[in-house]
């Protein structure tokens, strides 16, 4: 038998018992180095014929003539059966094997080629030659739009790269399959990525939806008479284009996975037909490092979001260098999308590629392209061909010879996959036609293409913001720009005439697929708001049942997802902590969401309260997640633009875990527009007893104060909660002002009191006198200020102070001091801009005025949420809060330890009136001695 020598290493062949010449090449199979001989045998399977490929496995192999039946076997599947078939068999045999107990290796990445062949690809069904072109005129004024705003106002910045790396990608959608909403049917929800704006502006100036002013002013929107435009997707600012803010890195993709799934729970109850709807994202490859970026796909996985497609511009470099200098990116993501179950599809070579992959019999071009890093690739992406040909072909014979017939020249320009119209039309149509899963496409491309040696592939490329004459040229000479060498210099922004062949195709591509995009339109109808019988009960008080607002607040969910008008429109939302709030009797009626419906008997079926699970459950109930539920939440709270669908979420959840955790999502709720309660549960930081330090909340209301369209509430009893939430309804869902709501709830139990006469607005304008002290002027007098169920401890300082200290206290309820605070600055800049006209007066001022006593204000937060009014104070404001860290403990233990029980709201109260020489120094010491407060005790603000 002919053993061929290979560096010395024994080797064996055999084909059907006989020697036959061969031609060697090395190889791997399942990591174990092999050659492969190119043989040609007579039939050695019935009915093949012609050259095959044969391996010549080495000594270690223990049955190489077994080796090669299996491999030959798989051969013919193949070709005689098909992929499918092949693919089949191989799972069966891996499944089989595992189920045994033997340890195998099985590698979830492919090798780096395109994922969908040639003879597979989709025929591209547009005008390539006119879909250039318009692409060129977008990419140049994306340029100009930022060098010419940085010789403007040198500064202000910009991004050309990121655009420029994703041109092709965004056309391609643009010009075949971004769908349009129109009156008919809900289109795509199209999440760009922020950093692409200048291109998405360039081409709806090319549309003519914007002009040239807008283009002028990119990054000055104040400029007097003359739009301009912010410098990434905000609704806010841009409410008639942009749907989704999409720069804050990381956010993008977990709120475009919820919203996929939101769209099917919006089919699967009747609710809106989101059948053709699609969910693009189209994200970074760095922007993949943030937390939020993966923490979700294995959702989208599970509830097999089909009609959800990632597209991740793989350009390797993120901000200030590559995204893995060592490594390789688009290896590292296969793993991960496909470990979660999801669709790869890669779009790594253009075409110029596909005649070397061709030629190459013996896979050497994989085989070099599997052992070079990403920052080497960025190297290749800014260095000649020459050098390309040395250090990347010039790594073997059999590569070198392969592109022997190319220029340098060639070498230099050969396409990425993501820069080819054709490559990723058949990767977005692959995703698009798939079923069970969603899809991920990665693409290769290089950062800031077309820009040269201003910028193509470097690190400084995210930061490039100016272009000098010859690198315009240069830019303008690539991309075929009809503008002259005269006017170059200036940057012109330049699009075809309006019945060009460029300007008639561009209009009957988007005709088809409906309309422009992105475009924000506002189409769900004013909604009633529920009838007095949904909220009547709350006013009459609990009459002496001890009840916690947490439960107040379940039972007029329970109410509204009763209600015959709103009821189905009502979407509840929690992580995994119902049973904590008390939601658990919501289950049975309502159902918990589940697109697959409950497969399996729960082992509290035999309980009333059990959980049930069904495709037309009306509970979101997301699991041990803030971030997806506020996603969720942010779906429903925009699906009045997105799907014409006034949906009212009510995302309950700790309140400690709320803006802390997930700030920056709550933040683009807001600049979306968005509508809904966020309710924190169990807030406080005394009112959750013993959970301690991690849990306890004293600073929500300080965070959601900085969001300009929150609306943030403490309320105390049960019917300013209600009145809270039927004006925000009213608000949100009948006026339609673009605002949301915080609402704090709490599980302590006290009677709650019926609504006193009158209170209503101004339960909504923040605070309202609850219930007067001892009214004798001859007694020195103070104003105690309450929120949550602290409140009650006021009323009980309120009774201390009267009956003890002759003391006349009102107690007030402050529902909210972010309300009162806005509502006060806004008077204040009219005043200052009005020196000649009467001044005008605060609520909190006029609430006040007619009896001017110092006040203290109590909160179960930091000393800072009520001093957001101390400025306006007419006698003074004196701050008891709950700064500092938890602690492990019942209330009031809590409330002694933070000093914001009864007892130190009275000595407050006392020094108060001492300060101003209304009591006695020596009254206040003995208050202190009888509660038996310690003065030495620690601060707890550093405790």
């Amino acid at each position: 038998m002919h053993q061929p020598p290979v560096n010395d290493t024994p080797y064996m062949y055999i084909a059907a018992g006989r020697a036959v010449n061969c031609e060697l090449r090395r190889t791997e199979i399942n990591s174990v180095p092999v050659t492969i001989a190119s043989v040609d045998p007579l039939n050695r399977i019935a009915g093949r014929q012609g050259s095959q490929k044969m391996s010549i496995v080495k000594s270690t192999d223990s049955d190489p003539t077994e080796t090669l039946e299996w491999l030959e076997s798989l051969e013919y599947v193949l070709e005689s059966k098909g992929a499918e078939r092949a693919g089949f068999l191989v799972q069966t045999l891996r499944d089989r094997i595992l189920s045994k107990g033997v340890p195998v290796r099985f590698n979830v990445s492919t090798p780096p080629v395109n994922t969908i062949p040639v003879h597979k690809q989709a025929p591209y069904p547009g005008d390539r030659v006119l879909a250039r072109r318009i692409k060129s005129y977008v990419r140049w004024n994306a340029m100009a739009m930022v060098v010419r705003a940085n010789r403007r106002s040198p500064g202000i910045g910009g991004h050309i790269s990121t655009y420029a790396s994703s041109a092709t990608l965004l056309e391609v959608g643009f010009n075949h399959f971004f769908r349009a909403s129109t009156p008919e049917r809900i289109g795509d929800q199209i999440f760009f990525q922020g950093h692409t704006a200048p291109g998405i502006y360039a081409r709806a100036y090319v549309e003519r939806r914007l002009d040239r002013t807008h283009l002028d002013n990119f990054r000055r929107e104040l400029q007097k008479d003359k739009p301009g435009l912010p410098s990434y997707p905000h609704p806010w600012l841009m409410p008639d284009f942009w749907e989704f803010p999409t720069v804050s890195m990381g956010l993008s993709p977990i709120t475009s996975i919820y919203q996929a799934r939101f769209n099917r729970y919006l089919h699967d109850r009747g609710l809106a037909d989101t059948e053709g709807s699609r969910v693009w994202a189209f994200l970074g490859d760095g922007e993949m490092d943030e937390p939020e970026s993966l923490g979700a796909i294995t959702l989208a996985s599970r509830e097999e979001l089909d009609n959800l497609t990632w597209v991740v511009n793989c350009n390797l470099q993120r901000l200030d260098g590559p995204v893995r200098g060592n490594g390789s990116i688009i290896h590292e993501l296969e793993a991960a999308f496909r470990g979660a179950g999801w669709n790869v599809i890669k779009v790594l070579w253009g075409d110029d590629w596909d005649e070397l992959f061709a030629k190459d019999k013996d896979g050497l071009l994989v085989r070099r392209m599997q052992g070079v890093v990403d920052g080497q690739w960025q190297k290749y992406a800014v260095e000649s061909g020459k050098y390309i040909r040395k250090d990347f072909f010039g790594a073997d014979p059999g590569l070198e010879a392969l592109v022997a017939d190319l220029s340098d020249a060639q070498l230099e320009k050969l396409r990425l996959g993501g820069h080819d119209p054709q490559k990723v039309y058949a990767g977005y149509k692959a995703a698009t036609e798939h079923r069970g899963a969603p899809t991920v496409v990665l693409a290769r491309t290089i950062k800031g293409y077309g820009l040269g040696e201003a910028g193509e592939g470097r690190n400084i490329t995210h930061q490039q913001k100016k272009l000098n004459e010859d690198e315009l040229k240069v830019f303008r000479d690539r991309f075929e720009i009809p503008i002259s060498d005269r006017d170059v210099l200036n940057a012109p922004f330049y699009r075809p005439p309006v019945d060009s062949p460029e300007s008639i195709y561009i209009r009957e591509r988007r005709a088809a697929l409906g309309g422009a995009v992105p475009c924000r339109m506002v189409r769900a109808q004013p909604l009633e708001v529920p009838g007095d019988h949904v909220f009547a009960e709350f006013d009459k008080g609990s009459k002496g049942r001890d009840v916690a607002t947490t439960m107040v607040f379940v039972r007029l969910l329970s109410k509204l997802l009763a209600d015959k008008k709103i009821g189905k429109l009502i979407v509840p939302i929690v992580p995994d902590e119902a049973r904590t709030f008390g939601m658990d009797a919501l289950f049975r009626q309502y159902g918990i969401y589940a697109h697959a419906g409950q497969k399996y008997v729960p082992v509290d079926s035999n309980h009333l309260m059990y959980y049930r699970e069904a495709q037309d459950g009306q509970i979101l109930e997301e699991g041990i997640t803030e971030a997806g539920s506020m996603a969720s939440f942010t779906a429903a709270g925009t699906a009045y633009v997105t799907h014409g669908v006034n949906t009212i979420p009510f995302y309950v959840f700790y309140s400690m875990f709320g803006s802390q955790r997930i700030g920056d999502s709550i933040w683009a709720m807001g600049d979306m527009r968005g509508k809904g309660f966020l309710i924190g549960a169990t807030s406080g930081r005394t009112t959750l007893a013993g959970e301690g330090l991690q849990h306890q909340d004293g600073h929500s209301h300080l965070l959601a104060s900085t969001v300009p369209n929150l609306l943030s509430f403490d309320p105390a009893f049960a019917f300013e909660l209600t009145a809270i939430i039927r004006d925000g309804i009213r608000r949100m869902y009948h006026k339609r002002d673009d605002i949301f709501y915080y609402i704090t709830v709490g599980n302590e139990p006290y009677e709650q009191p019926p609504k006193p006469d009158g209170v209503d607005e101004a339960i909504l304008k923040g605070l309202y006198r609850f219930r007067r002290g001892v009214q004798n002027r001859n007694r020195p007098g103070i104003h105690l200020f309450g929120s949550g169920s602290i409140m009650n401890e006021v009323l009980r300082a309120q009774q201390i102070l009267g009956d003890e200290y002759s003391v006349r206290a009102d107690a007030w309820s402050v529902t909210s001091y972010s309300q009162l605070r806005r509502e006060a600055l806004m008077v204040d800049r009219w005043n200052r801009l009005h020196p000649t006209a009467k001044p005008r007066k605060s609520f909190f001022t006029r609430q006040l005025q007619s009896d001017p006593r110092p006040i203290v204000a109590t909160s179960d937060y930091m000393k800072i949420v009520p001093e957001q009014v101390a400025r306006w104070a007419p006698a003074g404001l004196t701050a008891l809060g709950t700064d500092g860290f938890g602690r492990s403990d019942a209330r009031k233990e809590l409330r002694r330890f933070f000093e914001v029980d009864a007892e130190h709201i009275v000595v407050a109260a006392l020094k108060v009136l001492a300060d101003r020489g209304e009591a006695e120094s020596a009254l206040v010491a003995d208050a202190i001695a009888e509660f038996q407060i310690d003065p030495e005790a620690p601060d707890p603000a550093r405790a």
